[in-house]
């Protein structure tokens, strides 16, 4: 029998820039770079900044490997 997901189970759909920088394994301030920056979309409720974690994940891209040269 296969187990159901459960809210345990799902992934956040916005972190805090902490959760973010945690999600990443970046630092809370390379995050609000990125921000800053314009590479990474936040988004303001109130005096909280959240951060979708499918953007998160869109801002990483692959290293390219030898065999792509």
């Amino acid at each position: 029998m296969a187990a159901t997901p459960g809210p345990a189970d799902e992934r956040p759909r916005w972190v805090s820039i902490t959760g973010a920088a945690i999600w990443v394994s970046l630092s809370a301030k390379t995050i609000r770079r990125k921000i800053a920056a314009g590479e990474l979309r936040a988004y303001r409720c109130g005096k909280t900044i959240r951060i979708k974690t499918d953007d998160l994940e869109a801002m990483m891209r692959p290293v390219p490997s030898a065999k792509d040269w």
